[in-house]
């Protein structure tokens, strides 16, 4: 059986930041990388959370959510997809638009959207304090990032 392309990458060698993890047809995917793998250093299930619905909510409402496909967190808790149609939006749009809305999801201010029992299975562990944070801390990462340097 073939090995899918991320267990292809070396994550001993993983650093936080963006990066190309795939091309299908005109389906592109980011990896956006918080947590350096293999070090126990991993993100929390609330922390998780409430970055995926802040950002969710802000690319499914910029200008470019035509391109939008997903965004979710990664199974082993290191990070998160971002899947866009390349034909509406450019790797180097796509570069931006992530700088652009975690520095807005820094900048949050308004409640924690999908924070009820009616649109959220497990609205609980949602909190604006953390998703602020971690998008803070994320903007910082990624800060100089360009298409040039979405290679693994």
């Amino acid at each position: 059986m073939e090995r899918i392309a991320s267990f292809q990458v070396d994550h001993n060698k993983l650093q936080p930041g963006m990066y190309l993890s795939r091309r299908d047809g005109d389906i592109v995917t980011f990896d956006l990388r918080f947590k350096k793998p293999n070090t126990g250093d991993l993100l929390t299930n609330a922390e998780m959370h409430s970055v995926e619905h802040i950002i969710a909510t802000l690319l499914r409402n910029s200008a470019q959510k035509e391109a939008v496909i997903y965004f979710g967190p990664m199974g082993c808790q290191t990070g998160f997809y971002f899947l866009f149609d390349s034909r509406k939006l450019t790797t180097a749009q796509a570069v931006e638009l992530v700088k652009e809305v975690f520095a807005a999801g820094a900048a949050w201010e308004g409640p924690m959207p999908g924070k009820s029992p009616s649109e959220c299975g497990n609205y609980i562990n949602l909190e604006v304090d953390i998703a602020r944070k971690q998008c803070a801390y994320y903007t910082s990462v990624i800060q100089g990032w360009t298409e040039e340097r979405l290679a693994y």
